[in-house]
C-alpha cells in the first residue's frame, strides 16, 4: 500500500511537474545562420557612424534626435520594414540645442577651461567676464545662509564647491567584464533606485528656489564641476517643459579646472571667468516622438501578435550618445536587420521602437504605453496589450550580453535559460529572477507586459562614458554589441515563433514612477 501511495505520489508530481520541466523547441538552425550572418556581414559600424557621428548629439527634440530619427525611419524603408515612422507619444517640451559656447579663465591668468553648457540652459547674451565666487553645496539648499550672503553674488560667477581636495588616484581599472561570481548576485536594483528618487527630486526642487533667489540678487551664472581627466558628466532635469522658470546661464567644468580655482581663491588670488553661452530653444512642435518600425508577421492567426524590442535613442548633449544609449539602438536596427535581410519569416509581428524623453523619465516608452496598452495607474487595460508577447530591453552600454533580468517573472526563467545554450561559448547564460530598473522595460513590466532588460558587461560605461563627453563612437566595443546583436534577434526570433505567448506576471494597480535617471 505504501508504495502504491509512494508511487502514485511520484505520478502525480510528475503530471504537474511537466509543464515546468517542458523543453522548448529551439530553433537553433536559425540561431546559426543569424550568428553567421552577423559575423560574416556585419552593418553594425555603419549604423553606429549614422547614429553617432552624422546625427551628432542627440537631446530630445533637437535637431540632432530629428536627424537621428528621420534617417532611422529611412534605412528601415529601405531594408524593407513597414509602418516605419515618427510616431508621436504625447506632450514633451522644448527642444534645445548649443550655437556658441566658450569659457576660459582670463585671470589670474589666461588659460582654457573644459566647460559645457548646461541642456535648456538660459544664454548670458553676449561673453561675461566676471569674477569668481565659491558657493559650497551643502549650503543650496540653506536659506539662512543665502540670505546673509546674497551681496557676495551680485555681479559674480559663481562656482558651486565640494568637499573634494585632490583627483583621486585610478588604482582600480576604468573598464570590466562581470565575473562568474558576479552574474550569480545580480542585485535588485529597482527597489534601492525607487527609495531614492523622491527625496532626490525634493532636494532639487528647494535648490531652485535658492538659485531664483541668487538670481534676483544679481548672480551673473552658475558653474559646478565633476568627473576627472577631462572626463565632464553635462546632464539637466528641468528645463525642457514650456514655461519653466528661467533660472541663471550653467555650464559644468571639469573637476582638475575646479580644483585650481578653488586653490587660487583659498590662497587669496583673484580669479576671472569668460563664459558665451547661445543656446537655440525649438518651441514649434512640443510633441514628442519615438521612431517605429515592423516585420510583419507570416502565420495568419499569430501575425496580429507582437514581439517587440526597442533602447532609447535620445541623449545629452556633450557627447554623441554612443553608448547611451545609440548602443541599444545599434543593436536592435541590426537585429532586425538580421532577420529582415535572412527572410526568417517570423510567425508574429517583430516591431522595434527607438524610444525618445527617456533621460528626462522614460517619457517615450511610458507615452506609447499608455496609447497603446492601458494605464496601470486607473486599471485600464487596452484590447492591444493583451497582444504583445514580450518586450526586449538592451540599455546599459556598449558590453557584450551576459544574461537577463527575469523581473520576478518565475516561468520565464527556464525559457531563457534553454534559449540562451546556443550562447554559452558568446558568455551569455545568466538568468537572474531580479528586477533592474531606470530603463523602458520598466513601462510594459507596468502595464502587466513581460518586459525585459539584457544583462551586459559594464566596461567603462559607469566610470567613464555615462552622460559624459567621452560617449562618443570611440567608445563603443564593435565587436561586443556583433555578439549582442546576435542573442537579441535569436531571442526576439525564438519569441515571435513560440507556439504560446510567453508568461506575463499579474498586472498591479499601481502609479508609474520612475526609479533613477
Amino acid at each position: 500500500m505504501k508504495t502504491f501511495i509512494r508511487m502514485a505520489a511520484l505520478g502525480l508530481f510528475l503530471t504537474f511537474s511537466l509543464p515546468l520541466l517542458a523543453q522548448e523547441t529551439v530553433d537553433t538552425a536559425a540561431f546559426h545562420k543569424i550568428r553567421n550572418a552577423e559575423m560574416s556581414n556585419s552593418h553594425i559600424p555603419w549604423i553606429a557612424h549614422y547614429l553617432t557621428d552624422v546625427a551628432g548629439p542627440r537631446l530630445t527634440n533637437s535637431p540632432g534626435y530629428f536627424r537621428a530619427g528621420k534617417w532611422a525611419v529611412s534605412t528601415m524603408k529601405d531594408w524593407g520594414m513597414t509602418n516605419a515612422a515618427l510616431e508621436p507619444w504625447g506632450e514633451y517640451g522644448r527642444g534645445w540645442d548649443v550655437e556658441q559656447f566658450s569659457i576660459s579663465m582670463t585671470a589670474p591668468y589666461l588659460q582654457s577651461v573644459i566647460g559645457y553648457a548646461i541642456p535648456w540652459t538660459p544664454n548670458t547674451n553676449g561673453e561675461i567676464k566676471a569674477p569668481v565666487v565659491l558657493l559650497h553645496q551643502k549650503y543650496l539648499g540653506d536659506s539662512s545662509y543665502i540670505n546673509k550672503h546674497l551681496a557676495d553674488f551680485k555681479g559674480k560667477i559663481i562656482l558651486i564647491a565640494g568637499d573634494r581636495k585632490q583627483i583621486e588616484g585610478d588604482f582600480k581599472p576604468f573598464s570590466t567584464r562581470l565575473t562568474d561570481s558576479e552574474l550569480m548576485k545580480m542585485p535588485d536594483t529597482y527597489m534601492i533606485a525607487r527609495s531614492m528618487i523622491d527625496g532626490y527630486m525634493k532636494i532639487l526642487a528647494d535648490q531652485e528656489k535658492i538659485l531664483q533667489k541668487i538670481k534676483k540678487a544679481g548672480a551673473l551664472a552658475l558653474v559646478s564641476s565633476n568627473g576627472r581627466d577631462g572626463t565632464v558628466t553635462v546632464q539637466s532635469f528641468k528645463g525642457y517643459k514650456a514655461g519653466s522658470p528661467e533660472g541663471l546661464p550653467q555650464a559644468v567644468i571639469s573637476g582638475v579646472d575646479a580644483l585650481k580655482i578653488k586653490r587660487l581663491i583659498a590662497s587669496g588670488h583673484t580669479v576671472e571667468l569668460a563664459l558665451n553661452i547661445k543656446g537655440k530653444f525649438y518651441s514649434d512642435d512640443t510633441k514628442g516622438y519615438n521612431v517605429v518600425a515592423e516585420i510583419p508577421g507570416s502565420d495568419p492567426k499569430l501575425r496580429a501578435q507582437l514581439v517587440m524590442l526597442g533602447g532609447h535613442m535620445d541623449s545629452w548633449n556633450a557627447g554623441t550618445g554612443a553608448t547611451d544609449n545609440g548602443a541599444g539602438c545599434i543593436v536592435m536596427m541590426e537585429a532586425v536587420r538580421l532577420l529582415d535581410s535572412l527572410h526568417l519569416q517570423p510567425k508574429r509581428t517583430i516591431r522595434l521602437v527607438l524610444w525618445g524623453g527617456e533621460e528626462e523619465g522614460l517619457l517615450g516608452s511610458y507615452g506609447y504605453v499608455k496609447n497603446h496598452f492601458g494605464n496601470a495607474e486607473t486599471g485600464e487595460v487596452k484590447p492591444e496589450q493583451a497582444k504583445v508577447s514580450a518586450y526586449f530591453n538592451l540599455d546599459n552600454g556598449t558590453g557584450k550580453i551576459r544574461g537577463i533580468f527575469a523581473q520576478n517573472n518565475e516561468q520565464v526563467k527556464p525559457i531563457f535559460e534553454q534559449w540562451f545554450q546556443p550562447f554559452h561559448d558568446l558568455g551569455a547564460q545568466t538568468v537572474t529572477m531580479s528586477n533592474t530598473g531606470s530603463t523602458d522595460h520598466l513601462s510594459f513590466d507596468w502595464v502587466g507586459i513581460p518586459g525585459f532588460q539584457f544583462i551586459q558587461d559594464p566596461l567603462d560605461y559607469e566610470t567613464k562614458t555615462h552622460h559624459t563627453n567621452m560617449d562618443t563612437y570611440d567608445y563603443l566595443q564593435i565587436d561586443d554589441l556583433k555578439q549582442a546583436a546576435v542573442i537579441v534577434a535569436s531571442f526576439v526570433y525564438q519569441a515571435a515563433n513560440r507556439p504560446d505567448m510567453m508568461p506575463r506576471k499579474p498586472i498591479k494597480k499601481e502609479k508609474f514612477v520612475f526609479d533613477g535617471f
